[in-house]
């Protein structure tokens, strides 16, 4: 039989290999969400990629408790400029996706 050290440890080591599991599903589920809304809008979805910047618990409309991490990413208008844009997932399903392309100076006349 295990001693207790040992059964806490390997849990220990279960729930973070599960956390590291689903921090790369809700991750790229996240990727996945901001890349096609910056397809749709026209914009240039930049590095590819989305990093974390909070994670906490929260409720799903059914009461169940999941991880809600918020992602932040960078998108290009015009491909000069980067500008910051967010999506927050609970658990794997996006709750919020946050963009608001910049808006010319006044000043500017943009020619195409």
């Amino acid at each position: 039989m295990f001693p207790l050290t040992e059964i806490l440890l390997l849990a220990l080591f279960a729930a973070i290999a599960w956390l590291w599991w689903d921090s790369m599903q809700a991750r790229e589920a996240a990727v996945t969400a901001a890349r096609a809304a910056c397809h749709a809008e026209g914009l240039q979805f930049l590095d590819d990629t989305v990093g974390i910047t909070h994670i906490k618990t929260a409720r799903s409309v059914h009461g169940r408790l999941l991880l809600q991490r918020t992602y932040g990413f960078e998108f290009s208008d015009t491909g000069d400029n980067r500008v910051a844009g967010s999506v927050v997932m609970l658990g794997r399903q996006v709750m919020l996706l946050r963009m608001i392309p910049p808006s010319p100076p006044d000043n500017v006349i943009r020619m195409h």
